[in-house]
């Protein structure tokens, strides 16, 4: 394998293991106890856990299912909130509204999406874009047991999102952009398929500008949501590199020193009139 693909097969490897665990019946701190091994910061000190939990037996709670507030964990079943595995809750930053479409890219057991179907209502409607076939499997349980009908999930890579052109009004992720091998395909692809005026609402951890890539890898792995994160400036003129406009990159929380779970927010500008 090359390392591009050898770096994927271990983000797929790690979320596979993650949906196996649920399915047989870990919860959200038990699946994240099992990800540690994998997920060590390199220096042994900070975080730990990085972007999918915090010391063994808990869950930290700037990370996971923690973000999800008491009813938003109610309104889905407990295996999509067991695989909750993201630094943020894009389905609160996004402001979804009745009759909306959405994607969410790397959606995982479905958390995002199910909730996002919630928000759009029967008029609307949200996909979910996954690799892993363990988690889609799960999500497309989760969404049988939601009764979710407004709901479909797609095999596919973030790099080359199965859908077409102006087809969502919204796209959402979670802790999933800092995992792909090819950013700028991913925002290419986000920019593709939103609809003129439609926007993001985005959750992933970035690095400060001072950090290289080098303090990034120092601070954590690639498949633990650190070493492949973007800095602030390079997500910035990533998103204006495709064709984005008033993006904003807002620091949340600490996820490792100089690495933060960050809030990412930018428009696919009106055609001139």
């Amino acid at each position: 394998m090359s390392t591009t693909e050898e770096l994927r097969e271990q983000v797929r490897a790690r979320y596979a293991q993650a949906a196996t665990a649920v399915r047989d019946g870990a919860t959200n701190i038990e699946v994240n106890d099992k990800l540690q091994d994998q997920l060590q910061v390199a220096d042994g000190d900070g975080c730990g856990d990085s972007c999918c939990g915090g010391t063994s037996g808990t869950v930290d709670d700037s990370f996971g299912a923690a973000l999800y507030d008491a009813e938003q964990q109610g309104d889905v079943p407990a295996e999509a909130l067991a695989a909750s595995l993201g630094c943020g809750n894009p389905t609160a930053v996004a402001a979804l509204r009745p009759g909306e479409r959405v994607l969410d890219l790397g959606s995982g057991g479905g958390i995002d999406v199910l909730l996002s179907a919630r928000r759009v209502g029967e008029t609307g409607f949200a996909y979910g874009v996954d690799m892993t076939d363990e988690m889609l499997e799960l999500a497309r349980a989760n969404a049988t047991k939601a009764g979710a009908t407004n709901v479909e999930f797609l095999k596919g890579t973030i790099e080359d999102v199965p859908l077409p052109d102006a087809s969502v009004d919204v796209v959402i992720s979670n802790c999933v952009i800092n995992l792909s091998v090819d950013k700028p395909k991913v925002l290419a692809e986000m920019f593709r398929v939103l609809t003129p005026g439609g926007r993001l609402g985005i959750s992933d951890v970035v690095a400060e500008d001072r950090l290289s890539p080098a303090d990034r890898a120092e601070r954590g792995t690639y498949v633990g949501c650190i070493a492949g994160a973007l800095s602030r400036s390079e997500y910035l003129d990533g998103l204006a590199a495709v064709g984005f406009v008033d993006a904003e990159v807002e620091f949340t929380h600490e996820a490792a020193e100089g690495m933060h779970g960050a809030i990412v927010r930018a428009t696919k500008p009106l055609p001139p009139a």
